[in-house]
């Protein structure tokens, strides 16, 4: 695809039908391999047949969101499909094979886009979708590419808002995702259902201040906010963290 035509892709308002989250579990000595996924994975997803958009991603522990939190032994790989049947191919691409040999437990997350503001790369992977009636659970994803001279800032404030997530009701999963290992920062959270993520994004007070003080303090060159559908769950949910007395069952469907 020319450098062209990506560029009108990236700002359609088409709505992908499916988005993909698959996260890995490795051994700590598998440390080694992984980075040179990290290196060499990243083309070839974006190369991947029926991938629209793609990003390698390391993670954090999802105690916290800073620049101490790297989990060295969790990557994700997010997708933007041109269709399901497209996706339904992933586990035998290049790709998906290699995190595979090296991965111990791995979980997919099927995702329908809800709402989608701002741009990743110069570009709306997810379209302008409309959002729509929802009763279950509802993943965020948000990402920033941060300002050099405003980082120290941002870290100080992200705090408050770290620990006010860990005790947020209804939160199922959360952690930190990176491009890289500092300015290039985003996270998902995973609710049992939209209200409470409106709950906790407008409501509570520590995430009230830091979106009033986002506009004035600048902190971020590109930023992108997503909501999405879950529409399964595929795998070892553990591997996201899923909060333990959660009701989703185990083999995919929810329960």
């Amino acid at each position: 695809m020319s450098e062209r035509s990506e560029r009108t892709v990236g700002h359609s308002t088409d709505v992908p039908d499916l988005v993909t989250l698959h996260v890995w579990r490795t051994a700590p000595a598998a440390l080694p391999r992984a980075l040179t996924r990290m290196a060499r994975d990243p083309r070839r997803l974006r190369a991947t047949p029926g991938v629209r958009f793609g990003k390698l991603l390391g993670t954090g522990s999802g105690t916290d969101f800073g620049p101490g939190s790297v989990d060295p032994t969790r990557w994700a790989a997010l997708a933007v499909w041109d269709s399901p049947a497209a996706a339904a191919g992933f586990d035998r691409s290049p790709v998906g094979r290699a995190w595979a040999r090296i991965a111990r437990a791995a979980v997919r997350v099927d995702l329908r886009p809800l709402t989608s503001r701002g741009e990743w790369s110069r570009r709306r992977p997810f379209g302008e979708p409309s959002g729509g009636d929802v009763d279950g659970p509802v993943l965020a994803l948000t990402r920033a590419r941060l300002r050099a001279r405003r980082a120290v800032t941002f870290w100080r404030a992200v705090p408050p808002v770290a620990a006010a997530l860990r005790t947020a009701p209804g939160l199922l999963a959360r952690f930190g995702i990176g491009e890289a290992p500092l300015g290039w920062q985003g996270t998902v959270s995973v609710w049992r259902r939209p209200a409470d993520l409106v709950a906790f994004a407008y409501r509570h007070p520590e995430h009230r201040a830091a979106i009033t003080r986002t506009p004035t303090e600048g902190w971020y060159a590109e930023e992108l906010f997503a909501r999405f559908e879950v529409r399964d769950v595929i795998g070892d949910r553990t591997v996201l963290g899923w909060a333990a007395t959660d009701d989703v069952d185990t083999r995919g469907g929810w329960a």
